[in-house]
């Protein structure tokens, strides 16, 4: 599981190719390094690169290594740092409006991400990358996070009732879908969720196409299950900075850095995707689309009216749906975000 979550990080920080560079007068940062392997582990040998090109921001960064993203959290809470990356799911509390980015159902596909995030990367966006003291500098796709059922009939949210789900901390998406579709929950953690789904103790568990083969999911999915082809949500790992701390200018020229690579990160996550066997992928037909997407809608809504998620967020990512799918209904309803 360790390295799979490294993999997972890494997959998305992958995308901050290196350049040489010099600067006469650096800033000396500090950053919170999260890798489940240590200093040897890919995210942080990634993130050397990452390193190299914040010369030319006017940063001498200086790592500091957790293997525990909830520590290094912690660490940058406390002043030890400046900069950290953390997957989104931690990444969510100083941010509200990156924070929607994994709302359920409101990025369909890579198309709609890769628009999203060309839109986040430009000056216009950046007031919203601010929250108080801290700004997303970073954000990286690292894949959509797919349902794996253990019978492939079970493609409607009808059909989810009364089935038992993997439900993890910090993810209230995901607790109002199961309480919406009367699912049942089982809690569980990052380390254990996959393996409760391959040894059958729970009928139905989230992940992104790169848990496949480490995690050995086909177990899981022998004798009749499969993936539900359209995912739940996009998964993306960001970096949080405390901005007043970083030289002026730092976040902009980061996240345009960060953008100029997302095309490669997201031919490298579908290749994944393409290597899982076809025999497990369920087609959604559009009908069935219809229903979920609604199902979907009604989660973002009353979780936004809840405070979880930014309005203006899912205001920008329903634009996108229907920028490319103008014909869904939600694009006309009377409550659409």
């Amino acid at each position: 599981m360790k390295w799979l979550l490294s993999q997972f990080i890494a997959a998305a920080m992958a995308i901050l190719l290196p350049t040489s560079s010099s600067a006469s007068s650096l800033k000396s940062i500090n950053m919170c390094v999260f890798d489940m392997l240590g200093q040897n582990g890919p995210t942080h040998q990634i993130l050397k690169r990452y390193k190299m090109e914040a010369i030319k921001w006017g940063a001498a960064i200086e790592f500091k290594s957790y293997t525990d993203e909830r520590l290094a959290a912690e660490a940058f809470n406390s002043g030890v740092c400046d900069l950290v990356n953390l997957p989104d799911i931690r990444a969510r509390n100083y941010n509200h409006f990156t924070g929607s980015l994994n709302a359920i159902g409101a990025i369909p596909t890579y198309q709609h991400i890769k628009i999203i995030l060309q839109t986040l990367s430009t000056p216009k966006a950046a007031k919203y990358m601010r929250q108080d003291e801290y700004e997303i500098v970073s954000i990286s796709p690292t894949g959509g996070l797919f349902t794996f059922v253990r019978d492939r009939n079970w493609d409607t949210p009808e059909k989810l009732a009364g089935k038992k789900i993997t439900l993890l901390d910090n993810a209230p998406e995901s607790q109002y879908l199961i309480k919406q579709t009367g699912m049942t929950p089982v809690s569980s953690t990052i380390a254990n969720a996959l393996q409760k789904f391959n040894n059958h103790s729970v009928d139905i568990t989230g992940a992104p196409a790169i848990a496949y083969e480490p995690m050995e999911l086909y177990k899981g999915l022998e004798p009749n299950g499969g993936i539900i082809s359209w995912p739940l949500l996009q998964t993306t790992a960001q970096i949080v900075a405390r901005w007043q701390n970083l030289p002026e200018g730092f976040g902009q020229k980061s996240r345009e850095f960060t953008q100029s690579g997302i095309k490669d990160g997201i031919e490298n996550i579908e290749k994944i995707e393409q290597a899982i066997p076809s025999k497990y992928w369920i087609g959604i037909p559009n009908e069935r689309k219809d229903q979920w997407s609604e199902t979907f809608r009604q989660n973002r809504i009353a979780l936004k009216d809840q405070g979880v998620y930014h309005s203006k967020a899912l205001t920008l990512f329903r634009k996108v749906r229907c920028k490319i799918t103008p014909e869904m209904a939600e694009c006309t309803a009377p409550d659409r975000e």
